[in-house]
């Protein structure tokens, strides 16, 4: 690779990481704001009337706060900076290596914690339907049960850490096996329908809430593998240079700004889309009778914009790859 090419490849991988490290610092704000109160940077304009933004003095320990958060923007793009240049010849084939292989795990990790999560609320609410709970722990653990902080934050939280720890040790990432289970639950409700003339709430919330994550999890998934069908007339018959180049601009003009929308809309306050769901530990409208997944399922669109934003700027440092090495096959 010639001087002027790795000058350009440095650049575009500072650009790529950035936008990584943006995003990353974005989502850290967002907790801080969202679960621990933190001003957030928009207050921190409003202070001091900076960018549009009207006036709205905060007390010292808010103010502080709010530069703290601006200084995780700044810490996370001077690490992506150290980064690039303590692997100076690192390729911008590996750099997308590495980005489609961290957005494998976050998928295989997702699908654990869809897959047990699921399983462990589908038992505790037939548990507490046909009152199983009563006949075998106390009245207290029941009541225990029945309300959604207490169930999501002692059984959900730590099933999804136990999903991540088993995401990282498992390469295959199960989605035929989250289809067929699809398939299996929704069989099981018209049995139970039909011959045994059973049907709750949870069953059907159970399908619900696979097969969105089977759709949104899948996205990437398949992004990753080249399964999404193309529907084209040119790009089969363009060279390996000009493939490369449509896969560049459209994922910097099209993929990264619409998953990058996505994300920062869907968090942009506690009443947001994905936010708001999660902060109220939300669950379906049957209440004790359905599952308390409904929370969850405003998070898919936040995993889906991760893995897919991971995806895109993979393919857009790997397509530059191609370019600067002038592959024309």
């Amino acid at each position: 690779m010639s001087s002027e090419s790795s000058k350009i490849s440095l650049y575009l991988r500072i650009l790529s990481y950035s936008v990584l490290a943006f995003t990353l610092a974005f989502l850290i704000n967002n907790v801080l704001t969202v679960w621990s109160d933190w001003p957030g940077v928009k207050k921190i304009f409003s202070h001091y009337e900076m960018f549009g933004f009207k006036k709205k003095a905060l007390d010292g320990s808010a103010l502080n706060y709010g530069f703290m958060q601006i200084g995780v923007y700044l810490i996370c793009i001077v690490a992506v900076i150290i980064y690039v240049f303590k692997t100076y010849s690192q390729t911008l084939e590996r750099d997308s290596e590495i980005l489609s292989k961290f957005s494998a795990y976050l998928v295989r990790s997702s699908f654990w914690a869809v897959f047990l999560v699921g399983v462990a609320d589908f038992i505790i609410s037939f548990m507490v339907v046909e009152r199983l709970w009563e006949a075998i722990f106390s009245p207290e653990v029941k009541a225990f049960m029945v309300k959604s902080p207490e169930r999501i934050t002692f059984i959900h939280f730590p099933i999804i850490l136990i999903s991540f720890v088993i995401g990282y040790f498992t390469k295959s990432v199960g989605f035929i096996w989250l289809a067929v289970l699809v398939v299996v639950s929704e069989f099981i409700i018209v049995l139970s329908r039909f011959i045994f003339s059973y049907e709750q709430a949870f069953q059907g919330d159970l399908v619900r809430f696979w097969y969105a994550a089977l759709y949104l999890f899948a996205s990437a998934y398949a992004l990753i593998h080249e399964g999404h069908v193309r529907v084209d007339v040119l790009y089969s018959s363009f060279s390996e240079r000009k493939k490369a180049w449509t896969n560049l601009l459209g994922s910097a003009l099209l993929g990264v700004p619409l998953v990058l929308i996505v994300l920062f809309l869907g968090l942009n306050g506690k009443a947001s889309i994905i936010n708001g769901p999660v902060v109220a530990f939300e669950v379906t409208q049957q209440g004790s009778n359905g599952l308390y997944l409904l929370y969850l399922m405003a998070v898919y669109l936040a995993v889906f914009a991760v893995t897919m934003l991971l995806q895109f700027t993979s393919y857009f440092m790997g397509s530059s790859y191609k370019i600067l090495n002038g592959k024309e096959n």
